[in-house]
């Protein structure tokens, strides 16, 4: 993630890359990009691009915003969207910046989300709280399951499991889910440059 301009706003302009390790190119190899450009002053995307490749399925969508009109402005046409949309990359922000102690354990919390040119009714199930410990050491986390849209690596519904630091960071420190051949585990390895103290540590 890094600071950024896009037409008049600041943005936070986020790049994800997924890639499948070199010894499974062979049978199904994986090479995704997507990039957001979040509004800093309202967390909302203004522009999304999507480049997939997955097993020799491409998929290419570049996504511009029109918060003021509701509108989505796609490669391949004009959609209309409902108000507070997000995209891939910048719902996982929207969902590091919600007040968790507002909700219980079970609680579901919407998100309207964009994605191939349509809109998923989507949403957050609040877990509670969880000690996890990894390599990088022991952290006091907020655990939650977002639903997920049915994809060609993942699975739909509540698949994925995401555990974020329970302190103002809100840093993703491990994320488990089934794909649709295996599983991924994704830890934290390090962080650097935080804007607020790292509290959830304890060892």
């Amino acid at each position: 993630m890094s600071d950024g301009v896009f037409g008049s706003s600041r943005v936070y302009h986020v790049v994800g890359e997924g890639i499948s390790y070199k010894s499974y190119d062979w049978f199904f190899k994986v090479k995704d990009t997507y990039e957001s450009y979040i509004d800093k002053q309202t967390m909302q995307p203004l522009k999304f691009v999507r480049n997939v490749n997955e097993g020799g399925y491409t998929i290419y969508n570049n996504v511009t915003f029109k918060h003021d009109e509701n509108k989505a402005i796609s490669t391949h046409g004009e959609f209309k969207v409902p108000s507070c949309i997000q995209d891939v990359l910048s719902s996982i922000y929207y969902t590091r910046n919600l007040d968790f102690s507002s909700y219980k354990v079970n609680d579901t919390i919407p998100v309207n989300l964009f994605l191939d040119d349509s809109v998923y009714h989507v949403y957050i199930r609040y877990l509670g709280k969880e000690s996890v410990k990894i390599k990088s050491g022991s952290y006091n986390c907020i655990k939650f399951r977002p639903l997920l849209i049915n994809g060609t690596i993942f699975k739909g519904g509540e698949k994925m499991t995401v555990w974020v630091t329970d302190d103002e960071n809100k840093i993703p420190v491990l994320v488990e889910s089934p794909i649709l051949i295996g599983f991924i585990r994704a830890e934290l390895h390090k962080y650097e440059g935080l804007r607020n103290p790292m509290k959830s540590k304890t060892g």
